[in-house]
Order: C-alpha cells, then sequence, then structure tokens
C-alpha cells in the first residue's frame, strides 16, 4: 500500500486528466502496454478493477495497493511521457509547469528520490551568491524618458531593501522588469514577433500587441531571442506572477507575505536581466 495522500491523488489526477474515466490520450491496449512497460505489472488483472473498471479508476487502485517504489516510478514514467508528448504536438496546448513539477515531486519522494523543491532552493542559494554588478538603465539604448522613470525606480528600490520593505521591492522589480523588456520589444519588434515564444490570439494566430504580452511571456520571449539568459528565465517566477497579490483582499486570502530573501531573489532578476541586456 502506497503513502499517497488525497491532496497528491488530486494533483495527480487534474495532471494526467482523469475526471471523465480516462488517463491521458491513453487507449485500453497502449494503457496497458504502457504500465507493462514501466514496472512490468498488468493493470487488466482483476485486482486492479475491485473499484471499477475504467482506466482512471484502474490506476487509482493500483496508487492505493501497490508499494510507495512502484507507485511513484509509474507516475514519474506517465509524466515524463506527458510531457514529452505536448512539446512535440503541433498545435498550441497550455501545459501546467508548476503543477507538473510538483506531481513529479510526488513521484519522486514516494521513490526516495530528491525532490525538484531541494535542487532549486540549491540553484537559488547559488544564484544569490553570484556578482552581479549593477549597471544603469540609462547606460541602455532606450527612450531618455523611459530611461529615466525606470532609473528612479531602480533607485527607490535600494531605499526599500535598505527599509526591508520586502513587497514593494518586489512590486517594483516586476515593474521595472516589466517596462525594460516591454522597451527592448518596441525597439526590436521583429525579433520578438517571430519567435515561437510570442503569444498570439487562438482564433486568428495573429501575435498579440506588446501591451497584452504578461511578464512571462515577455521573459520567455526575450530569452528565446537571446536578449536574457537562462537565469532571469529560471528564477523570474519571484516576479512574473506578482499582479495576483496586488489587491489587498487577494494578498491577504493567500497568505501572500514576502521575507526578505524573496525579495532579494527579485532584486538579483533584475540586476541579472540588466546585465544581460547591457551586453546584447
Amino acid at each position: 500500500m502506497s503513502s499517497i495522500i488525497s491532496i497528491e491523488k488530486l494533483k495527480l489526477e487534474s495532471m494526467l486528466s482523469m475526471s471523465a474515466g480516462y488517463v491521458l490520450r491513453f487507449s485500453d491496449k497502449s494503457f496497458h502496454a504502457f504500465i507493462l512497460n514501466a514496472v512490468q505489472l498488468d493493470i487488466n488483472s482483476r485486482k486492479y478493477k475491485i473499484n471499477g473498471t475504467s482506466k482512471a479508476n484502474r490506476l487509482r487502485t493500483f496508487w492505493d495497493i501497490e508499494a510507495d517504489a512502484t507507485v511513484g516510478k509509474l507516475i514519474e514514467h506517465m509524466l515524463l511521457y506527458h510531457h514529452a508528448n505536448e512539446k512535440i504536438k503541433n498545435e498550441p496546448v497550455a501545459f501546467n509547469q508548476q503543477l507538473f513539477e510538483e506531481c513529479l515531486d510526488i513521484a519522486y519522494r514516494l521513490q526516495g528520490k530528491k525532490q525538484l523543491s531541494d535542487y532549486t532552493n540549491e540553484a537559488i542559494e547559488s544564484f544569490l551568491k553570484k556578482e552581479v554588478n549593477e549597471i544603469s538603465i540609462r547606460s541602455l539604448k532606450l527612450d531618455s524618458t523611459a530611461a529615466g522613470i525606470l532609473q528612479q525606480r531602480m533607485d527607490e528600490v535600494k531605499k526599500c531593501l535598505e527599509a526591508k520593505a520586502n513587497l514593494s521591492v518586489i512590486f517594483l522589480c516586476s515593474n521595472i522588469l516589466e517596462g525594460l523588456l516591454v522597451s527592448i520589444a518596441t525597439n526590436h519588434q521583429r525579433e520578438f514577433i517571430v519567435s515561437a515564444a510570442c503569444p498570439k490570439y487562438k482564433d486568428t494566430g495573429e501575435p498579440k500587441p506588446f501591451h497584452e504580452w504578461s511578464l512571462n511571456h515577455l521573459v520567455e520571449v526575450a530569452y528565446d531571442a537571446g536578449f536574457i539568459g537562462p537565469e532571469v528565465k529560471k528564477f523570474n517566477h519571484s516576479l512574473r506572477d506578482v499582479r495576483n497579490y496586488i489587491a489587498p483582499f487577494q494578498s491577504v486570502h493567500s497568505d501572500f507575505n514576502p521575507d526578505t530573501h524573496a525579495a532579494a531573489i527579485s532584486w538579483q532578476v533584475l540586476k541579472t536581466a540588466i546585465h544581460d541586456l547591457s551586453v546584447k
């Protein structure tokens, strides 16, 4: 019997599209073959049908009765298969990367493997220790008015860091990074629009105007076009969802109360982005 818990099952069922009795896009035949190949067990066996014969019900029973290591191994195989399949499909489909990583952590926990969060913590500390020289925004090739405004906000961020006004640091860093990337995108429209990561309207396939791009869109495209490096792309999660917490009620409801560590990550991301843009 595995140690998988209810909240983990909810995440996995969402990731594997199990609400209607299916599991991903497996047919009965491919479902059987996949599990047999992954863990050498027959999912058509009677013991997996005690709670129903649908693919989803058999998989739920598998989770309940098999050992942690076996369940974790199968979950990992399914997640990686799903991730690879989504990447190679031609049609654009929103893939929930955060949920995928949380589910992969479940698979790793069950197998006794080091979890993604552990790697992330190590990577963050290494990123924070990296020396990044502060570069004036005025040195970038931006409109002089925009550069002046953004530099003033940079100066304000430093005051907030000294005062340990962590929420203000994150909001300002997010705002400055967005302003920088919109300015860069405006000056290099072709490079941004032709990027494979460029957000487009589903009905027409036309690129969305820059004012409709999220910070994450701007970061993904700037990285794809070679304007920023992998560290900004990797760690911009500290900034990209900040708008979800601007409203006081949402901030309280979500228990969003960033500490000095979160503020330091945001500041390091912004400094790194400016450095990357300065050498482009």
